[in-house]
């Protein structure tokens, strides 16, 4: 599953390329999908507005709206400066679940096989959503009827200290499975849960409630630090990860315990360990963490 990295490098690369073009039409598949909205009522909510910004929120990918039926502006830096004053009357939430993809491209370009969205733009571009397990969740909100979207838990990159210890000091699970509780933290995941781990020299087993504030502070800053460099690096292609012009990642080169069992530790030399902790494969090292 795209964890935040993934998803701030998607909805980065979705906001150079759509920021300011308008939705002219909708299309949805015939198939039956675990979407938030129903496809008819998104399409209706969708076309005529122009996108005014993109941006991630935890796991989620917020489209911000503009009002239905605003004049497209063809001119990139005019359009910039619009969207600016613009205020926000919708928005379009995707999350990407484990496979899904969002892509920009042309409408001659062709079709990936699950494909399940295509929003056709007024600059000619096409945006697509595709999703091969079916995972993804697609919700429209009008914010006179539906409010604004919320992300679940705290910011990862904009925590403070206090309040990262808060999260985690008076819990009895192991500290893996709270890094992995999305109403704590929104958006980390288990590649970035084993990589600030190791980095901050705690093991995944222990208990939450048994971290000193000194091991929570290492922990904090190790993965606000491994998820930054993440991004620079525009995420992990372990799997069918892509940004949204189709290019892969590159920060799996880094990666020092996950998926890398039986390998020496980059650190000490001693065999990275794999375990299931919350029901996940969880990549340590014996010796460096503890």
């Amino acid at each position: 599953m795209p964890e935040l990295p993934e998803v701030e490098t998607i909805a980065r690369g979705v906001h150079e390329r759509v920021r300011g073009d308008r939705i002219v039409q909708v299309w949805f598949c015939g198939q039956p999908q675990p979407f938030k909205t129903p496809p008819v009522q998104q399409a209706n909510g969708l076309t005529g507005r122009t996108i005014l910004a993109v941006h991630r929120s935890g796991k989620h990918i917020v489209f911000e709206l503009g009002a239905l039926g605003a004049a497209p502006n063809a001119n990139p830096k005019e359009a910039h400066q619009r969207t600016k004053t613009d205020s926000p009357q919708a928005q379009w939430i995707v999350h990407l679940g484990m496979t899904g993809r969002l892509l920009v491209t042309s409408p001659e370009s062709p079709v990936a096989p699950h494909t399940h969205a295509r929003i056709n733009l007024a600059s000619g571009s096409e945006l697509r959503f595709v999703d091969p397990r079916r995972f993804g969740r697609l919700e429209f909100r009008d914010f006179r009827r539906d409010g604004t979207f919320h992300r679940p838990g705290a910011e990862p990159l904009a925590i403070g200290a206090r309040e990262f210890a808060a999260l985690f000091h008076q819990r009895q699970m192991t500290i893996k499975a709270a890094l992995l509780n999305q109403s704590l933290l929104a958006g980390v995941g288990n590649i970035y849960a084993d990589e600030s781990l190791y980095q901050a020299g705690v093991r995944p087993s222990r208990r939450s409630n048994r971290l000193t504030f000194a091991e929570l502070e290492r922990l904090r800053l190790a993965l606000r630090k491994v998820l930054r460099k993440a991004v620079r690096l525009g995420g992990s292609s372990v799997s069918n990860y892509v940004d949204a012009n189709g290019e892969q990642g590159f920060f799996q080169l880094e990666h020092c315990v996950y998926q890398r069992t039986g390998k020496p530790c980059l650190h000490c030399e001693t065999p990275i360990r794999r375990v299931l902790i919350a029901g996940r494969g969880t990549h340590y090292c014996p010796h460096c963490q503890r």
